[in-house]
């Protein structure tokens, strides 16, 4: 399909073997979805491009979160995920650090070493620093700048991450000492504060595409990390208030406005305003964007799947691979749309 690059998280954030991967194979190749990998190690890598959807198609590799551009070990760990990679690979994925505000100078530096060692080492794919650690943007884009001439170098952006990070200081502006996350559907404080905490979501979406008009001016390719929120989401197995489907909803047990259920920061809508401003910005062979909504709790029949399951006596995780699969492939509908238009 033409168009930008389109992937979704590709892991087995459910307990289970290799079927779970080749569950995920059949059903990604099947909607002409690529991948991204989240392997622990290069060697884990390596077996699980073994379930790759297409031979063709060029994927993006999320290294472990601990990984920190900023100390030696971390870019040499980079560079040797960068050697495992094959030439289909597009990018690393690698986390900001909190220390690109306090050290920026010395942040600037690893980047441009680490951009050094990968040309050193040969062709091979990007390194692409997601906003993850709540910097401030100015910050963010600051330092893009600052190794826009490192060809290795580019930018993730994670626009859950940039949405919630907006909510806590844009509530903080009118609530100083407090945190919206601590405002959840079950807490007595959720009912006084549920118009300052919408207020505070609306403002993720404007101050989301001024991020990608800023990165989009360096003239270098851009991933995104595609993902909704709330800071009051309770739905993470992991405790975080992001991650969320497009479609989804926050259930409160009152009333406010006339709806038993919030709206989350970006919605369909939101979605497809993101995206056009991507494309309206960088060409689309220079953008790509991946699905990073994590599991949610559901099952489904495995239907025509269950073969790949004959070893299983239990397939309770299997169907639920297969639901969260379901609701990947829904978004990428609607990511589809947003492409088309």
């Amino acid at each position: 399909m033409a168009g930008p690059r389109q992937q979704a998280i590709f892991h087995r954030q459910i307990r289970g073997d290799h079927a779970l991967l080749a569950l995920a194979q059949c059903r990604f190749h099947e909607a002409g979805l690529g991948a991204e990998y989240y392997p622990d190690s290069p060697e884990e890598l390596r077996d699980t491009l073994r379930f790759q959807p297409s031979n063709s198609d060029r994927y993006t590799v999320h290294l472990p979160r601990d990984i920190r551009v900023l100390d030696a070990r971390g870019r040499d760990q980079i560079c040797a995920f960068a050697a495992t990679a094959d030439v289909r690979a597009a990018g690393l994925v690698v986390h900001d650090q909190t220390e690109a505000a306090s050290r920026f100078e010395d942040y600037v530096a690893a980047g441009r070493q680490l951009d050094a060692q990968l040309r050193k080492q040969g062709t091979g794919p990007l390194v692409l620093i997601e906003y993850a650690t709540g910097l401030e943007l100015a910050t963010f884009v600051a330092l893009h700048e600052a190794v826009r001439d490192c060809p290795r170098i580019s930018a993730c952006i994670d626009i859950g991450h940039i949405g919630v990070f907006q909510c806590q200081r844009a509530f903080q502006r009118n609530h100083p000492g407090l945190d919206v996350w601590q405002f959840k559907p079950h807490t007595p404080g959720m009912r006084t504060h549920i118009a300052s905490i919408q207020d505070a979501c609306r403002t993720a979406l404007p101050v989301t595409l001024e991020l990608v008009a800023s990165l989009s001016r360096l003239g270098k390719p851009l991933h995104f990390h595609l993902h909704d929120g709330h800071p009051s989401s309770t739905f993470s197995a992991y405790g975080v208030s992001d991650h969320l489907s497009f479609f989804q909803e926050i259930p409160i047990p009152f009333s406010y406005r006339g709806s038993y259920a919030l709206p989350t920061m970006f919605g369909p809508l939101g979605l497809q305003h993101i995206v056009a401003a991507a494309r309206s910005a960088l060409p689309d062979e220079m953008l790509s964007f991946t699905l990073e909504i994590h599991p949610p709790e559901g099952r489904q029949s495995l239907g025509e799947y269950s073969s790949l399951f004959g070893h299983w006596q239990d397939r309770t995780n299997a169907e639920r691979m297969q639901y969260w699969i379901e609701v990947l492939l829904r978004n990428h509908r609607l990511l589809q749309d947003a492409c088309a238009r």
